[in-house]
C-alpha cells in the first residue's frame, strides 16, 4: 500500500503544480508566445496587407488631413517599408524571447526555480507593450492621428494586445511562496 499512496502523493503534488502561479505564468507566457510567432509569420508570409496598414498610417492620408498634424507624415515608400520591417523584426524577436521563456517555464515547474523564466518572460512581454503600447497606441495613435482614421485604426487591436501582455505580466511576477528563486 505504500506505492498506492506515493502515487497519491504525486498526483497531489501534480495537481498543486497546475493550481500554482508559476503554471500561470507559462500558460500566459506560452499563449502570447504563440501570439507574437503567428502575427510574425502572418507578417512574413502575407508581407502586403499589413504593410498598406503601415504606409496609410504613417503616410497619413486617411486622416482629417489638418495642416498642424500632416508635417509628421512619412509617404517615402522605403521609409514606411523599413518601418514594416522593422516591426517584424521586432515582433519575430519578441516571439524567440517568449518561446524561451516558455520552455524556461516549463523546466521551472519540474525544478521549482522561476528566475530565468520570470526574466526572460518580463524581457519578451516588455517587448510586445513597447510595440503595441509605445508603437502602435502613441507613436501610430497619437503621432500619426491614426486615431482618426475609419479605414487604418489598429488602435482596438493595439489595445488588446497590450492588455493581454500587461496581464501576462503582472501574472509572472505573482508571489508564490513554494518557489527557490536561486536562479
Amino acid at each position: 500500500m505504500a506505492d498506492g499512496g506515493t502515487r497519491a502523493g504525486v498526483r497531489r503534488a501534480r495537481w498543486r503544480t497546475l493550481g500554482a502561479p508559476p503554471f500561470a505564468a507559462a500558460a500566459l507566457t506560452g499563449t502570447v508566445a504563440v501570439y507574437m510567432a503567428l502575427v510574425a509569420f502572418g507578417n512574413i508570409t502575407d508581407f502586403g496587407t499589413n504593410r498598406e496598414f503601415v504606409r496609410h498610417v504613417l503616410a497619413m492620408d486617411t486622416t482629417f488631413k489638418d495642416p498642424d498634424l500632416m508635417w509628421r507624415a512619412v509617404e517615402s515608400p522605403a521609409l514606411q517599408d523599413a518601418a514594416y520591417v522593422a516591426i517584424i523584426v521586432w515582433e519575430t524577436l519578441a516571439a524567440c524571447v517568449l518561446l524561451l521563456a516558455t520552455g524556461l517555464w516549463c523546466a521551472a515547474l519540474r525544478r521549482g526555480s522561476s528566475a530565468r523564466a520570470r526574466a526572460a518572460s518580463t524581457a519578451g512581454l516588455v517587448m510586445v507593450l513597447l510595440l503595441f503600447g509605445l508603437g502602435f497606441i502613441a507613436i501610430g495613435g497619437e503621432w500619426f492621428a491614426m486615431w482618426q482614421s475609419s479605414d487604418w485604426n489598429g488602435l482596438d487591436a493595439a489595445a488588446r494586445n497590450v492588455m493581454l501582455a500587461a496581464f501576462a505580466l503582472v501574472v509572472v511576477h505573482l508571489p508564490h511562496p513554494a518557489a527557490r528563486d536561486d536562479g
